[in-house]
Formats: C-alpha cells, sequence, structure tokens
C-alpha cells in the first residue's frame, strides 16, 4: 500500500547541509524546520518524515519545504537518509503481513 517517493538527493555550497528533491509536496506551500533533540509534535506526513530521519542518528536538522527535504548532518553522513524519504508512504514493507481476501470477509462477517 503506497507508493514509494522518488528521491534526488543534491549537493548543497555548504558543507555538512544536503537537499533531498522528491516527487511528492510534504507540506503544501508552508514550510516546516525540526532540530534534534526537539520533540516532533504533529502527524503530517512532514512531522513523520522529521522524526524517521532524526531517529537515523547523525543529523542535526530537517528542514521540509513543499518538495525539498533539506537535512543538517552532524556526522557528514549521508547513508540511509534517501531511503527513508523513499519509504515515507510504504505500509507493507518487511514484516508487515499484508490482508488476504478472507481476512477481509471474516471482518464483514
Amino acid at each position: 500500500m503506497g507508493q514509494p517517493i522518488t528521491v534526488v538527493e543534491k549537493p548543497s555550497s555548504r558543507a555538512g547541509i544536503v537537499r533531498y528533491e522528491i516527487n511528492r509536496s510534504l507540506t503544501g506551500m508552508g514550510h516546516e524546520r525540526y532540530a534534534a533533540g526537539e520533540e516532533v509534535v504533529g502527524d503530517a506526513p512532514a512531522d513523520e518524515l522529521a522524526r524517521r530521519l532524526l531517529a537515523l542518528g547523525g543529523i542535526a536538522g530537517v528542514h521540509v519545504n513543499a518538495n525539498v527535504v533539506t537535512v543538517e548532518l552532524a556526522d557528514h553522513a549521508t547513508e540511509g537518509i534517501a531511503d527513508v524519504i523513499a519509504d515515507l508512504h510504504l505500509y507493507y514493507v518487511e514484516g508487515v503481513e499484508v490482508p488476504t481476501e478472507e481476512d477481509f470477509a471474516a471482518e464483514a462477517e
């Protein structure tokens, strides 16, 4: 369920800053900023993405503006960041059981 997000990593002229352009708008016309060590409240797509990215570790901050995710790195490593972004809208990932038609029929009875 859900579709992977297409992610293109773009370097920045500032060391420790990486920009990711995606094929989905996560904030509409607004923007959101998140910092490591601060609680991420809310359940909007940008909030969930920030929670997942900050949980990776090595990230000092995240800024989301429509379809651009800017990550401030604490340790200059980008491994895994694009995968977290791409998988944001996926539900049936490894370890999640996909329901069958029989499961839905049993619920209807």
